[in-house]
């Protein structure tokens, strides 16, 4: 005759669950971080993009950034651009970018995928559009004409027009240009390597 006693199962102690929980978690964060360059092309614009956008910095951030970049602005090549950075301006400052003439209204792009932190204006930029890009770096559009339908927390390719070139803020009257900064964490960097680096 077969003994019918049901076998004992032990649960989990009660104690356990919150670290189940937590170990959870973690492999659910994981399997988004390892899968986020497949599904952030396909996620929803709008509020899910707002709400993703600490995530996204966070990537951004995390990234290595760029070594060599594209000339921001349409139809304008590497060839064209003196390297301004560092040129006095004034008594007080030095050229913390570089300008990068061409007609007004030609598009400016953005150089790299990123997050856009601000468009606006200020005294000396006039039209800007600011973008945080891979390594943290944050990318300075300044002088735009016009600036692109975007706001802070919106996610833009290489290559999204940003607004147009121009001559807004104290480049009133110059040859219409587009001023591009590059700022790390220990300030501004020079972008000519960058665009040479890029032209090659």
């Amino acid at each position: 005759m077969t003994d019918s006693t049901p076998e004992t199962v032990t649960l989990p102690s009660t104690a356990h669950r919150p670290v189940l929980k937590l170990l959870g978690w973690v492999v659910a964060a994981g399997a988004i971080w390892l899968s986020w360059p497949f599904v952030q092309p396909h996620l929803p614009t709008g509020i899910m993009a707002k709400v993703t956008a600490p995530f996204y910095a966070a990537r951004l951030s995390m990234a290595d950034a760029p070594v060599a970049l594209p000339v921001p602005v349409a139809g304008v090549s590497f060839r064209q651009i003196a390297n301004t950075y560092g040129a006095p301006r004034g008594s007080t400052r030095k050229h913390e970018g570089l300008d990068i003439f061409a007609k007004r209204g030609t598009p400016v792009l953005s150089a790299t995928e990123g997050m856009v932190t601000r468009v606006g204006t200020n005294r000396l930029g006039g039209n800007v559009v600011w973008v945080l890009g891979p390594g943290g770096q944050r990318h300075y559009y300044a002088h735009l004409d016009t600036q692109a339908d975007l706001s802070a927390g919106d996610r833009v390719a290489a290559g999204t027009e940003l607004g147009t070139v121009g001559d807004t803020g104290n480049a009133r009257g110059t040859p219409p240009h587009l001023h591009y900064g590059v700022y790390a964490t220990g300030g501004a960097i020079n972008p000519y390597p960058l665009l040479k680096e890029g032209a090659k």
